[in-house]
């Protein structure tokens, strides 16, 4: 049986969870326009996985018509489902919705959630925003590595040369990891400052640190 979009909204509409998640993941086959129509749909789902699956398209499908992807994205920042709130701050970046950010800023700031918190500085560095510095600069004091190694690399992304001086105390982290995307960042902002601080890791203990500040080095 083919999939079409009368086939879809039938499933959407269905009392059967597998039938709604299959709707939304059948979706993906259809002409992307009509596939936008069908997912907002199931964004308004009263189940939190099938709003999850739905929202992880608008990074593709937002394109379609980023007012209204703005307008969406924006509501499901206040979804009551972490993974949902994510996934909306992810779609964000990557549909560079610059009029959200300080919507991520204040959700940053009050979420309980690390989650939702990782999200949102993962995506500022592909939202490209020269705001998101001071976020970034906060998130580096977070408890949690995996915000601080979210924060290390949007660093790189944002393109500031005066997140090096930021960066350069990570260089000497005891996990490797963090080491790992200090090089990476470092990498991408370039200048004499970050092969400086590069040239600190090219005997790093961890064979693929030093690899990479090498290559660094030698581009």
């Amino acid at each position: 049986m083919s999939i079409t979009p009368e086939s879809v909204r039938q499933l959407l509409s269905s009392e059967d969870l597998g039938d709604r998640l299959r709707a939304v993941n059948q979706a993906r086959e259809l002409e992307p326009a009509k596939a936008f129509e069908l997912i907002q749909i199931a964004i308004g789902d009263s189940n939190s996985r099938v709003r999850y699956s739905a929202v992880s398209q608008i990074d593709t499908l937002g394109n379609q018509d980023l007012q209204l992807s703005l307008d969406i994205l924006r509501g499901l920042l206040n979804d009551p489902e972490a993974d949902v709130q994510a996934a909306a701050a992810d779609c964000l970046g990557a549909l560079k919705l610059h009029d959200a950010f300080a919507d991520l800023e204040q959700l940053y700031n009050t979420t309980p959630e690390w989650l939702v918190q990782f999200s949102i500085i993962a995506t500022l560095g592909e939202l490209g925003d020269p705001r998101a510095f001071a976020l970034l600069k906060q998130a580096l004091s977070s408890e949690n590595e995996l915000v601080q190694t979210a924060a290390i690399s949007s660093f790189g992304e944002l393109g500031d040369i005066q997140a090096i001086s930021l960066l350069a105390p990570f260089a000497s982290n005891s996990d490797w990891q963090i080491r790992y995307r200090v090089v990476q960042a470092l990498t991408r902002l370039g200048g004499a400052d970050a092969k400086s601080v590069l040239e600190t890791l090219v005997d790093d203990e961890v064979e693929a640190v030093a690899n990479e500040a090498r290559k660094a080095l030698q581009s």
